[in-house]
């Protein structure tokens, strides 16, 4: 891959980084070039974003962005890899904190690691880029490590299996980050404020934590489903019985407790 990371004396890095963490002080004309690439391209899209709008954001030549990553291609593998270390180091976090006795609420700076690149993930995802499959692929594992965790507690067996359901999560999460514009016109605020992140962590808690349908319903549900059958209106709640988590209680919420699933640690901070 071109544009490869240069050191102080010029040595080449694979993947357009360095092998150290990415950090947000890092203010080199490398990474400010990097740091402009990766705002034209999730506010542009890679098609529109140009080496001279890049080269003007960065406050550089567009030849020493040419000279420091080649050719546009190589400048979005470089944000590409750069974006996916950053997930990595956001996974590994998160398992490190599970690892601690008691376990550790989320400080609001590490929910707020993944904030510059929310679109651009969803971007890249949509874009097919070459580091899609992985960047997906890791959220995955680090929600199914969560799911591992939340199984364990559960009364009853799951009916499908922990990487399914954690695809879905990763889905649903990334559908925020899709249509921020229409959520956060419905909101009336910005989901990328701090505020409009707030809400949304306070808006997943809630959804996580209260079922949205009574267990009974559910269990008819799957039976139907695991015979081959879609639930028809006979299987609708009642209009007196409201689903639980909106006036009553499920069962399962004995076995509830305070842990927050990567999902609510931010718009798609999986």
């Amino acid at each position: 891959m071109k544009g490869a990371g240069d050191g102080a004396a010029g040595r080449k890095t694979p993947g357009g980084i360095g092998r150290s963490a990415p950090e947000s002080e890092d203010l080199t004309a490398r990474a400010r070039i990097r740091d402009a690439a990766l705002k034209h391209f999730t506010d542009s899209g890679f098609a529109k974003a140009t080496i001279r709008e890049i080269a003007r954001t960065a406050g550089v030549s567009p030849g020493l962005v040419r000279h420091h990553f080649g050719s546009k291609e190589d400048l979005r593998d470089a944000c590409d890899a750069y974006v996916l270390q950053a997930l990595h180091r956001f996974n590994d976090q998160a398992l490190e904190r599970e690892r601690q006795p008691g376990g550790v609420e989320p400080e609001v700076a590490d929910r707020h690691t993944l904030d510059p690149f929310q679109r651009y993930l969803v971007n890249a995802l949509w874009d097919d880029s070459s580091v899609a499959a992985p960047m997906f692929d890791e959220m995955v594992k680090m929600v199914d490590r969560w799911l591992a965790r939340a199984d364990a507690e559960r009364p009853d067996e799951p009916r499908v299996d922990r990487t399914t359901r954690a695809a879905l999560m990763v889905a649903q999460s990334l559908g925020i980050a899709t249509f921020h514009e229409h959520i956060s016109r419905t909101m009336g605020m910005d989901i990328f404020s701090v505020e409009g992140d707030r809400t949304i962590a306070l808006a997943l808690l809630d959804i996580y934590s209260h079922p949205l349908v009574s267990p009974e319903y559910a269990a008819s549900a799957q039976e139907n489903l695991a015979g081959g059958h879609t639930p028809g209106p006979e299987h609708h709640l009642p209009d007196d019985q409201p689903p639980a988590g909106a006036g009553g209680t499920s069962p399962s919420d004995e076995h509830r407790d305070e842990k927050t699933s990567p999902m609510t640690e931010g718009r798609c901070h999986v």
